[in-house]
């Protein structure tokens, strides 16, 4: 015998997880400190300039 399933509550129940989901996405991107937005980009420009520096220089006059 198969199971009754109140489609009402069935689908509030999966927008409440799509709803978790997403909010956990958005924790993941927008949920850093500013200090850890900082040192990100600032390991960044770092690794940058290191590459740059190594860079050779081809260009023949």
């Amino acid at each position: 015998m198969a199971e009754i399933v109140n489609l009402r509550q069935a689908r509030k129940q999966k927008a409440r997880a799509e709803k978790e989901a997403r909010a956990a996405e958005n924790r993941i991107v927008f949920g850093r400190t500013k200090a850890e937005r900082e040192k990100t980009k600032a390991e960044h420009e770092l690794a940058t300039r290191r590459l740059d520096s190594h860079k050779r220089d081809d260009e023949k006059p």
